[in-house]
């Protein structure tokens, strides 16, 4: 599986009521793929707010036995 994720720096997004948190990755917002539109706007809105050093990245998530 292939989710997109938003990261700044060393740290992740969480974006919720249309407000965005720094958090960890196992609190951060994923989207699908087919969403890759609406994480860019999300990208440009951090830019914008004075996030510094965001970029989009994908994660690929692998399921095994365990």
């Amino acid at each position: 599986m292939e989710l997109l994720i938003i990261k700044t720096g060393k740290d992740y997004i969480r974006v919720k009521d249309d407000n965005y948190f720094i958090v960890q990755l196992d609190k951060a917002s994923v989207f699908p793929l087919e969403k890759l539109d609406l994480v860019k706007n999300h990208e440009s809105s951090l830019k914008q707010q004075g996030f510094k050093d965001t970029c989009i990245k994908k994660l690929i998530l692998t399921e095994e036995d365990l």
